[in-house]
């Protein structure tokens, strides 16, 4: 029972642990329980520092204290971790969801007003002419004004399909329509279906692009193992460390991101190790490969080094944060902070009132693509009342952590 269990926690000197109900565990110290509140402080060592932080029973499967093991919440199999090995939907059921939704038009779409300049070359070459004209070429027309702006999402979905009526008997530019508008569907407007009917079109493969959006629109959609199956190659994209770590496949995540060690893409890979780390609560280990990112030298340019080495410090202050930053301890008040995104400050606003966070709003920022995790993160974190465990956007995790991090700086302000 966890009446005897609690009897029997006491402040530790001897190395324990806990489980989580998401199947990670970690090393810590006990220190203290509360058993009105049912939750409890433990002491770890994070980057050198000393942290304390709390847990709730809700969250906690079982601790290990003094070398006994006690069972505080049982798993069910929604939370057990080999629950995420059973699809939800069979192969057959998947295809014919991306084949319904593809062979059919979403409700918007005839309502949906084109909206584009007289200017635009609708014949869209695959290499555009040199500098950059958003009046006349279409895909930097959709980088500029479409994708920053929500209200333009449906109009610029409806052009690629008009472009891609235009392009028929022309395979080439074809496929680059297709895989254009799975990537629209997929990051501006998370339609799972839709986008991987396109990329199916199209042909996409692991190697490609879009390659790891549609093993992830299969895991979406249901089915985890077409997901597994697209992810088994040998040359898999820096971009799959993140799914691989939302797949809970973490020893995987953390050997293809070892594999970029010495490339170009080793601080991409090490922040997307640190991410999944950090998302699956083994903070020790996702602090470790932040701080590879301030001691490789791989970037691109000095622009590159720059911001990935604030993304990495300002996640491992977040981690740091995450006691203060409890939505219990902070007073009632609003408070604004910023993180580092990926072309730039993301600034956030968070009111918190009578211990709980009312509202989260991204407001300011000056990122150019990846719009939908400014106001997919908020709204995680509003409905998970605080900053762990946050799932990157799909296809934005930089402004994802950088939200993160941002909130966790802003709630951390208000901390008593």
């Amino acid at each position: 029972m966890v009446v005897t269990i609690c009897s029997q926690f006491a402040v530790s000197h001897a190395q324990d642990s806990i489980e989580f109900l998401n199947g990670t565990s970690m090393e810590c110290k006990i220190l203290e329980i509360r058993r009105a509140a049912k939750e409890f402080d433990i002491e770890t060592k994070l980057g050198g520092k000393t942290l304390r932080q709390t847990y709730p029973y809700g969250k906690v499967h079982a601790v290990t204290f003094k070398g006994s093991r006690f069972e505080l919440t049982p798993k069910t199999p929604s939370d057990a971790p080999d629950s995420s090995t059973v699809a939800t939907r069979t192969r057959e059921d998947v295809l014919k969801i991306i084949e319904n939704a593809g062979r059919t038009p979403p409700n918007w779409f005839a309502s949906a007003e084109l909206n584009t300049p007289n200017t635009l070359e609708l014949d869209w070459p695959l290499q555009p002419e040199k500098g950059w004209n958003n009046k006349k070429n279409v895909g930097q027309y959709i980088w500029d004004i479409v994708n920053p702006n929500e209200h333009r999402w449906q109009s610029g979905i409806k052009l690629v399909h008009h472009c891609m009526a235009l392009h028929k008997g022309d395979r080439a530019l074809l496929v680059r329509d297709m895989e254009k508008l799975g990537t629209m569907y997929f990051t501006l407007l998370q339609g799972y279906a839709r986008a991987a009917f396109w990329f199916q079109q199209a042909d996409v493969q692991m190697g490609d692009p879009a390659g790891v959006f549609l093993a992830e629109c299969y895991w979406r959609l249901g089915n985890r193992d077409m997901a597994l199956t697209m992810l088994k190659g040998n040359a898999l994209p820096v971009r799959a460390v993140k799914l691989l770590g939302d797949l809970g496949e973490i020893t995987d995540a953390l050997r293809l991101s070892e594999a970029y060690s010495t490339s170009r893409a080793a601080d991409e890979a090490f922040l997307a190790a640190g991410d999944a780390l950090r998302k699956a609560n083994r903070l020790e280990e996702a602090i470790q490969f932040y701080q590879r990112v301030l001691d490789a030298q791989t970037a691109r340019n000095e622009d590159y080094e720059q911001r990935f080495d604030a993304r990495a410090k300002e996640s491992i202050e977040a981690i740091e944060l995450f006691d203060k930053a409890n939505v219990a301890r902070v007073s009632d008040g609003t408070y604004r902070q910023s993180s580092t995104g990926y072309n730039g400050p993301v600034e956030v606003e968070v009111k918190v009132g009578n211990g709980k966070i009312d509202s989260l709003t991204v407001v300011a920022h000056q990122e150019k693509q990846f719009y939908a995790a400014l106001t997919d993160t908020p709204k995680q974190i509003l409905d998970k009342q605080g900053v762990r465990e946050i799932d990157g956007t799909s296809g934005a995790t930089i402004t994802s952590q950088a939200i993160v991090n941002a909130a966790a700086r802003a709630l951390a302000q208000g901390a008593n």
